[in-house]
């Protein structure tokens, strides 16, 4: 079954802070130091939520001092604004798009996250699967799912795009979608890995045999 559309995980794939302050981190810290008890699924229970900093206080159940509240805010901003896209995002996306493609996006991520991600690309998606939107995170398949149905293809017909194993590669493969694990900095090559997105289009090609 022919490809017809791409999927593109966000950070660490099409996107990177250049300067990294883990607001939502040291929120969960904070709040451990007034006595909340951190559990494993806390960062996933903030990123399947359309929540800010105040929000996941709040849905974890705890509060912030309003001051400390101000702190996390400047750092979250910071955080935003060094957001930038890959130097081979653009130019991928865009020959990928040329030869009649469909785009997705599927990304783990707090909601604060997106604005900057969709101020910066180069085109408009044709489904976007935030997990903050979706209610679930990779590798859980109603995610998956989620990015196909708006993109109107078959998990078979779609390519995921990725920089994390298990999320990526792993989870989308096991769900019936192709998927090729992006390893920018590896310095050894794998069956199903690409060093950069200039390769994406040769791996379409490839799949359509």
């Amino acid at each position: 079954m022919a490809i017809r559309a791409v999927v593109f995980d966000v950070f660490g794939t099409l996107v990177y802070m250049q300067e990294r302050r883990h607001p939502f981190r040291r929120l969960i810290r904070l709040l451990e130091a007034t006595g909340y008890r951190s559990r494993a699924g806390d960062a996933a229970r903030i990123m399947s939520h359309d929540v800010g900093l105040a929000g996941a206080a709040a849905l974890l159940g705890a509060g912030l001092q309003a001051q400390e509240l101000a702190s996390l805010e400047r750092d979250l901003q910071a955080e935003l604004a060094s957001v930038r896209l890959f130097d081979d995002a653009a130019a991928a996306l865009q020959a990928l798009a040329a030869r009649g493609l469909r785009l997705g996006l599927c990304s783990n991520l707090a909601a604060p996250y997106a604005a900057p991600v969709r101020a910066l690309l180069p085109l408009d998606f044709d489904a976007c699967a935030w997990s903050f939107e979706v209610g679930a995170i990779k590798p859980d398949p109603a995610i998956y799912a989620y990015v196909c149905e708006r993109l109107g293809c078959a998990p078979a017909e779609v390519l995921m795009i990725g920089d994390t194993s298990a999320d990526d590669w792993l989870g989308p493969r096991e769900f019936g979608m192709h998927s090729r694990w992006l390893r920018r900095q590896a310095d050894d090559a794998r069956d199903g890995t690409i060093a950069g997105l200039d390769q994406v289009l040769a791996e379409v090609e490839r799949l359509a045999g």
